[in-house]
């Protein structure tokens, strides 16, 4: 959709060619690189900073203090969802994304030159804390103005498709973090590594964010915030509070829905990494090459259940995905144990295929809950606060139970846990696949809430 100049209205015959291609390119460079920054500390928690800047813990003392600055950030994505969607909701989407990416990337180059213990003593740590905070700000504030960019522009048929493209950039920015992690760790002896070379990655960042701004700035607001700021919406005050006032229900059933997700991937990903080298003599390189391996699949399948839920529905695609990534969470661990190579690349290629299920048509299905006024806020918020129940609390329940078990096989017990919360959650939020994002339904109307067949039906 666009703008028609002459009269100022949205033109529904002027989207789908190539300025809607830029804007699905703006959003997922964006948030691929956003998703660089964030996944790069992961890695280096669980390999660099327990003894870089917290030694004399002994290892799992210094992954747990090492996780819980890690999980600083998640806690900050609620307040970035909360100060940037104000702004998104009422200056518009694109300065505000153009904002949290430059936070994004100078907060992570900061730490590539950040001294450790042996030289700033505590203040290392502290910085590292106030660095992380701002990583989680800028991420709060990226998926959810990002998630309304290409739904805002993209057809009512084939929102999900093309939201397809801003949920494969998570995927790609965990690869190119692996992929760069490996390339270090290989081109480097150990001692070069974790002296100097783990820094060279968060330094690249900078390189990635001048890319990331070039693409962002080239694009316009989008034409639904356009309509919807030339017209009185007779409310006032700040967003949240109306998010938290009249849709509090909506927020809390995506959270459930969403912390599954979560806690699947970073406890896969970060968790695992950390658990199998530090714990149980994982090569760093053998584990970085497994997950760089399978990476591909997360973004294949993400990619298709995006496009599979413009055709049978959001909440339907999510719930599939959910019931069977439950099932495959008790497997998870008790395979990676093993320690046999084959079967750990099963186990990760099976998660992460799950993982593209059920995480595929969120950034269609989240903006499709929340009107207009408020649909940053709504949509931000809901998003990480999921992130803080599933990517920031999970890590670290997960290391107290293994710590206090001798196993990880009773984390899959919990995710598995989280994926009958998630299944319920779901259960309880509408279908509004393809529904008019100009219009502001409330949640029951049968507009709003009709099956996909019939929404494409009215479309084309």
């Amino acid at each position: 959709m666009a703008i028609d100049k002459a009269s100022g209205q949205l033109d529904p015959g002027l989207g789908g060619t190539e300025g809607l291609g830029r804007v699905a390119a703006a959003a997922f460079v964006g948030t691929a690189i956003e998703f660089y920054d964030f996944v790069l500390y992961g890695m280096a928690a669980a390999l660099v900073f327990g003894h870089e800047y917290f030694p004399g813990l002994g290892p799992a003392g210094a992954l747990l203090a090492a996780l819980s600055v890690y999980a600083v950030a998640f806690l900050a994505r609620p307040v970035g969802a909360v100060v940037f969607g104000h702004f998104g909701d009422r200056v518009g989407r694109k300065a505000v994304l153009v904002t949290s990416l430059l936070l994004m990337g100078l907060a992570t180059a900061a730490v590539g030159v950040l001294p450790g213990y042996g030289r700033w003593g505590v203040w290392a740590p502290l910085a590292l804390v106030v660095l992380r905070f701002c990583q989680g700000l800028g991420l709060g504030g990226e998926w959810g103005g990002a998630a309304l960019l290409v739904a805002e522009y993209a057809p009512r048929g084939r929102r999900g498709r093309y939201s397809g493209y801003l949920q494969l950039g998570p995927s790609a920015g965990s690869a190119l973090a692996t992929g760069v992690f490996l390339a270090v760790s290989l081109g480097l002896s150990e001692r070069q590594f974790q002296s100097w070379g783990w820094r060279l990655p968060f330094l690249g960042s900078l390189l990635l964010v001048g890319v990331g701004l070039f693409v962002r700035l080239r694009i316009a607001e989008t034409p639904v915030f356009a309509r919807a700021l030339s017209r009185p919406s007779g409310e006032g005050g700040a967003p949240v509070l109306e998010v938290l006032r009249r849709h509090w229900r909506v927020v809390l059933l995506g959270t459930g829905m969403l912390s599954f997700g979560y806690a699947l991937h970073y406890l896969s990903s970060t968790y695992a990494l950390g658990y199998l080298t530090g714990q149980l003599g994982v090569s760093r390189t053998v584990l970085l090459a497994l997950q760089l391996t399978v990476a591909p699949i997360g973004a294949l399948t993400v990619w298709y259940s995006a496009g599979l839920s413009d055709r049978w529905g959001r909440r339907r695609t999510v719930l599939l995905g959910t019931a069977l990534a439950s099932c495959w969470s008790l497997l998870l661990f008790p395979v990676l144990e093993t320690l046999r190579r084959g079967l750990m690349l099963l186990a990760l290629a099976g998660t992460v295929l799950l993982e593209g299920v059920l995480l595929g048509p969120v950034a269609a299905y989240l903006p499709e809950l929340f009107p207009t006024r408020v649909r940053y806020t709504g949509a931000a918020l809901t998003y990480n606060l999921g992130g803080v129940i599933g990517g920031g609390t999970a890590p670290l329940l997960a290391a107290r139970l293994t710590a206090a078990y001798g196993t990880a096989a009773p984390v899959g017990w919990y995710l598995a846990g989280l994926g009958a919360v998630a299944a319920c959650c779901l259960l309880a939020l509408p279908e509004r696949g393809g529904c008019d994002l100009t219009v502001d339904h409330p949640l029951g109307d049968a507009r709003a809430t009709g099956s996909p067949a019939a929404v494409n039906q009215a479309v084309n």
